[in-house]
This record gives structure tokens, sequence and C-alpha cells, in this order.
């Protein structure tokens, strides 16, 4: 299946259009050159709106909207509780780690860990997080980038992977961050309307001509097992999403470690003009993030009656597009296109700040502020060179690939999300705690998942972050050294929020308790 001249027209536009963009945002004044401050943060010039569509785009790529999708067809709307219990947590970021993160005024989330407790932390973190973000995160949305242009157009993969990697390049390896969040709106209004529009005509197709409605009750009627939020233990997907642990267990952590502690999603926050600014930002990010299952998740449901017999999950989100008219194929595909490009430049910009500011200014601390953004570009261009060499070895073989990006980040984010806790919310975490619970967290996964192997991977994440928190609290006791020079001061820090802010986490979680409710 091929796209038509319209189609490709839709393509060319967008991808002239975020080009010019990229370009008019990254230009400096005459006489100014780049910093770091601008290249890695946007020289803390980022609006509310910038940053919560740049949050949006940021998270919803490749591996969210086919893999989620993937899900939705195995699953049901079972997985949209990462979406919905992300609308949440980002309400407890804004409100509770943003202040604290801003105060320090830190480029990534290994500089906090070093003002917090040693080198030695910050050191181990960094490295990890630029391990994942290349041979998970980065393959993941390159792989399922490539199955999708494939799917639709028939390019190969490889050729599909080395044409997002050049027009990710082109568009924000000059302008850093700033380029990147302010072409994040084009992205976002492409991925919310693109999705609907996918949504629609899906439900549309189901309704036989008469409308939506019901389209959408044919949907329950006909497979209302899709439509469970809080799975049993009789389910096939029960170990993915285990019940009412979801509500309760280890979703909890793995939000909070993604919204509120991975560096290639915090970033956006860190470059706001203020405090103020930033939690408008946030609090935008999560009334969008209330739509996407509408956008990522129904699709994916809507597939299993309408393409019933998938090789493979994770084709319903292309197949369904392959079935789109000429005009709004070419407006999904770009909508897709805009995902896939958006998290790219994210996470090659967040490797590049890690790596510049976390290791390399620390072996090279005496260079140019010219230099370290030259590096930064140089490293950017690495990471999608490495992803391009091992995302066919590490993907290829997975069905859901969501739920592979799942399983493996759950190894490390129990312990992420101890040391940060610990280190913002208890003045007498040790360095050695912290960095015990951060390796204590892969080698209890490990165990875990060896020796109880049918224990359903949440739920491990829940017992692995506990037993966790019991060990850094235990050996912080242990070595007595009472409050920690480096200790968080809360007393001078600024919790109270805007009654705008307020209002907007009274209304999403109103939100939220209304879905649960309807389909508990």
């Amino acid at each position: 299946m091929t796209l038509t001249n319209l189609d490709l027209t839709i393509l060319v536009c967008y991808v002239l259009g975020l080009l010019l963009i990229a370009y008019a945002v990254s230009r400096e004044k005459a006489g100014h050159s780049k910093d770091t401050n601008d290249y890695f943060l946007a020289g803390n010039s980022l609006p509310w709106w910038a940053i919560g569509a740049s949050l949006i785009a940021a998270n919803i790529s490749a591996e969210q909207i086919i893999g989620m999708s993937g899900s939705g067809y195995a699953i049901g709307l079972a997985i949209a509780s990462y979406e919905w219990m992300g609308a949440i947590t980002l309400i407890i970021v804004g409100k509770y780690f943003l202040p604290i993160f801003l105060k320090r005024k830190i480029y990534t989330m290994p500089q906090f860990l070093q003002q917090r407790f040693d080198n030695r932390v910050r050191t181990t973190m960094a490295l990890f997080w630029l391990a994942v973000y290349v041979f998970v995160n980065l393959t993941a949305v390159l792989w399922l980038g490539a199955l999708a242009i494939n799917t639709v157009t028939g390019v190969s993969l490889t050729n599909s992977m080395l044409l997002l990697a050049g027009l990710s390049v082109a568009y924000s390896l000059y302008g850093g961050l700033k380029a990147v969040a302010f072409t994040d709106i084009i992205q976002v209004v492409l991925l919310v309307g693109g999705g609907l529009f996918l949504s629609y005509m899906s439900l549309q197709a189901l309704g036989d001509g008469n409308g939506i409605w019901s389209g959408f009750s044919r949907l329950m009627s006909e497979a209302p097992d899709k439509f469970d939020m809080i799975l049993t233990p009789d389910n096939p997907h029960y170990i993915s999403l285990p019940g009412i642990s979801v509500l309760i267990g280890g979703m909890w952590v793995m939000n909070l470690s993604y919204w509120g502690f991975n560096q290639y999603i915090i970033q956006r926050t860190l470059a706001a003009k203020d405090l103020a600014e930033a939690q408008k930002g946030i609090a935008f990010a999560a009334f969008l993030k209330l739509l996407m299952p509408v956008i990522v998740v129904l699709p994916g449901i809507a597939a299993t009656l309408l393409l019933p017999a998938l090789d493979k999950p994770d084709q319903a989100y292309p197949q369904l597009m392959s079935m789109m008219p000429s005009g709004i194929k070419g407006l999904i595909f770009a909508a897709l296109v805009a995902a896939i490009l958006s998290s790219l430049a994210s996470m090659t910009n967040s490797i590049a700040t890690i790596f510049t500011m976390d290791i390399y200014s620390q072996l090279k601390p005496a260079k140019s502020q010219k230099h370290y953004v030259f590096v930064g570009r140089a490293v950017s261009l690495l990471a999608l060179a490495v992803a391009l060499m091992t995302a066919k070895p590490l993907l290829g073989e997975f069905d859901q690939a969501y739920q592979y990006i799942q399983e493996f980040t759950g190894f490390f984010t129990p312990g992420i999300v101890v040391l940060f806790m610990l280190g913002m919310f208890w003045r007498r975490t040790t360095p050695l705690a912290a960095l015990l619970a951060a390796i204590g967290s892969a080698v209890l996964s490990l165990l875990f998942k060896l020796f109880w192997p049918e224990l359903p991977f949440m739920d491990r994440v829940g017992l692995v972050f506990i037993s966790c928190l019991l060990l850094a609290i235990a050996v912080s006791l242990y070595q007595n050294q009472g409050e920690q020079p480096n200790a968080v001061q809360l007393d001078d820090i600024q919790f109270s929020t805007r009654s705008s802010f307020n209002l907007s986490a009274a209304i999403v979680s109103l939100i939220l308790v209304a879905f649960y409710a309807a389909w508990w």
C-alpha cells in the first residue's frame, strides 16, 4: 500500500514547515553564539504552552502510538492506566518536585544527585540513563517508527530508520532544546488532530454509516472484555496489568520515575521562565494526557473487530492507517512521523545534555561553552548511529514492544524513585544508601524475575521499591550521620500553588474518578 500524491503533499508540507520553524527559533542575535544554557535549556525561556505541548510530544512517540495501540488490541482499555495515571502523576510532579528542582537551578537529574549526595551517585546514574536512552528508548522509537513507515509505504525498515534519523538531525541538531520545544507545538497539533481522525474513522467504519456512537456501542457490546480497566487473575494479560495493583502498586513507581525523574521529560520544565510557568505547563500536559487513550488505545481496540487476524498486535495502528482515505491517511501519517521525530529529537538532546554536563564536563572542566555545545551535537549524532545499528537485533522479535520497554525499565525504576524521594524529603539519607538503593533495584529485580517468574512485573516493581526503600533507610540509620550537609531544606521551598493550578488538579482528579467508575 502506498501514499497518494495528496498524502505525500501533506507530508512534505509538514516536513518543510517543521524545518522552517526550527530554523527560525534557532537563530541567534548577531554577535551571540549558543552556550550550554541556550542549547540544553533553551535559555530558560520556555512559556507554559510550549512546555505542556513539548512534554506530550516527547512522551507520545512510536512506542506509545504503535505500542499502546498494539496493547489495546491485545489487552484492551486496561493499558490506558499508564496514560490516565500519568495525568495525576504530572500534577504531583508540578506540586512537589518542580519547586525543588528549579530552586537548585540544575541542568540534569544526575546533577541534582551530585548536589544532594556525591559524584559517585551522579556518575552511576548518568551512565545508567545514557545506556537506557540509547539501547531501549531510542531504539524503540526508531524500530516502531520504521515499522509504521514500512507498513504504510513499503519502504524498507533500514531505509525508514535512516529517514527518521536524518529528519530528526535536520531540525534539532543545530537549535537544541529550543528548536525541539517550539516545533513540538506543530507536533502536538498533528498528534491530537491525526489521532482523533483515526479514532473517528475507525468508529465510523464499525458503525456502518450510523455514526461514531453506533460504532462505539458495537465495540462495547461485541468486545466487552476489552473495556475492563481492572483485570482479574484469570485474564491472560493479568501478569502485565495485575488488577488493583495497577492503582495502588508498582504503576505509581513507574509513573513517578518517568514523569518526575526522567531527563528527557523533565528537561522541558527545567527550561521554564519560572516555577509558575512550569506548573502551568504541567497542568496543560495533564489535560492533554487525559485525551491520549482516545488517540492511542481506542484505535487498537477497534482493530480487534476491523482487523481480527493480525500476526502481531503492533501491526494494528499501521494497518488501520492503510484503510483510511487519501488525504486523511496523509494527515495521520504526518502525525505519526511528527510523534517519532519529536521523541527522537528529545531523546538525543537529553543524551547530549547528560553526557556533556555530567560526564564530559567533569573530565574536561576548563573547556569553552562553544566546545561543550559542539560535544553535545556530536554525541547526538553518535547516539542515533548506535541506535540505528542495534534497533533490529534488540526489538525485532517482540510482539508488544511497549510491554518490553516497561518490563526492562521496571528493573531500575524502583531504586531511582527511592533515591530521589528520600534525597528530596528525608534529610538523613546518605550517599551510600542512595547508591545501594540504585544497585539493589537491579539485583533484586533480577532475583525476583529468576526465582518468582510468575509474579506480575508491576507487583515486582512495587515489592522491589519497598525493599529498596527499607534498605536505604536501614543503611542511613546504621551510618548514623544525622542530617546530611547537602540535604534539601524544605523550609526554603515554595510548595504553595496558584488557584488555577489547584483548580486544574481538582478537574483532572474528578475526570479520572469518572473514567474508572465507568469502566472498572
